[in-house]
């Protein structure tokens, strides 16, 4: 049968999302997703919502939720573009700001979608591989501007690490680098706020830093698919008027979006809720053995300890209906990713841990 493909995208993998069960039982600690639930507002705006206005198309630019996230970010509606999940902005940035063939930039490990996008672009990608302990590569600016890449994609906090970037690590590198910055943070809201993180501040600073929001994580909307992007004005118009798909957030979607954003006390004191139960897990697995570095995101990359093996680990918990990610790459195929669950949910995770490993 002829191959209608281009070939590019024969020659290319396509991304491998972690494991979505039927099972509504499943402990499932391997998508990092919030567990707790999203704010009642959501619950009453969609209640309320009268599906006859379905008939019409939802408002293309998604002004509502602009104007609410503008003013949470402070800034202006003009800065933001909203988009179906985060992975919609990062298809935009390549798709609008790199040449076919134009390599992006990125660290390894980070997260595995970037490269596929690229690929789909025809695009190459640097991987530069971190330092140690997950930090900054110092070069990391020197070998994206030597390829000439047009984006540099920086998970913060990094996936799957949970360690947290600080802005003036983020700031030198934007100074650095002759292409865009995307810095995504997806995982941003988990941070502990006494460190004072806010990387707004580089958008007055630099014409070439974009970030990325989701809602999946911080406001437990994972299933809604709702993002979006900050950025100055000459970054986001070409994407918003040009290259964005024409009504890309659909009318639930955004009334949704609008309502969780606008319950900051509710999704505050999840946030909080989530770096609880992430320290306490972190301390019982190193109880256990195993070595977990401090995270800032919702879960925990957590290296086994030497008398196991960390596939058989997962697969054992498979079997007890918990739900981790294990990556078989190297570096990494000695550890488990894991979501910070309920209480109840990290209770039998380590349950089943101490009995596979006693």
């Amino acid at each position: 049968m002829k191959s209608y493909e281009r070939d590019n995208i024969r020659r290319m993998t396509g991304y491998s999302w972690g494991e979505q069960p039927r099972d509504v039982n499943v402990v499932k600690l391997n998508t990092n997703e919030n567990p707790y639930p999203p704010s009642p507002a959501v619950a009453a705006a969609l209640a309320d919502f009268d599906v006859a206005r379905l008939r019409r198309y939802p408002p293309p630019l998604a002004d509502g939720f602009r104007d609410c996230a503008a003013t949470l970010h402070g800034v202006e509606r003009d800065w933001l573009i909203a988009t179906n999940g985060g992975d919609e902005l990062l298809r935009l940035l390549i798709t609008t700001f790199l040449e076919p063939g134009q390599p992006l930039a990125t660290t390894t490990p980070s997260y595995s979608l970037y490269p596929v996008l690229a690929a789909v672009q025809d695009c190459p990608t640097v991987e530069v591989p971190l330092a140690p302990e997950y930090s900054l590569p110092p070069d990391l600016a020197a070998k994206a501007n030597a390829a000439g890449a047009g984006l540099t994609c920086v998970v913060n906090p990094h996936a799957p690490s949970g360690r947290l970037f600080a802005v003036t690590e983020l700031d030198a590198l934007a100074s650095e680098l002759e292409g865009l910055l995307l810095i995504d943070e997806a995982y941003v809201d988990f941070v502990d706020p006494d460190l004072g993180h806010d990387a707004v501040t580089l958008l007055r600073r630099h014409d070439n830093v974009v970030l990325l929001r989701t809602l999946s994580k911080g406001y437990a909307l994972a299933g809604l698919r709702f993002g979006y992007g900050i950025a100055p004005p000459h970054l986001i118009a070409p994407m918003l008027g040009k290259t964005r798909d024409s009504y890309n957030v659909d009318l639930i979607s955004q009334v949704l979006a609008t309502a969780a954003i606008d319950d900051q006390d509710w999704a505050r004191t999840n946030w909080a809720r989530v770096r609880g139960e992430r320290e306490s897990l972190r301390a019982q697995l190193e109880a256990l053995g195993f070595s977990v570095p401090p995270s800032q995101a919702n879960f925990l990359l957590a290296r086994v300890p030497a008398t196991a093996d960390a596939l058989a680990l997962k697969q054992r918990l498979q079997a007890a209906g918990i739900l981790v990610r294990h990556f078989a790459t190297p570096g990494l195929d000695d550890c488990l990713r894991i979501s910070v669950g309920s209480e109840e949910e990290n209770r039998s995770l380590l349950a089943q841990l101490r009995a596979a490993l006693s």
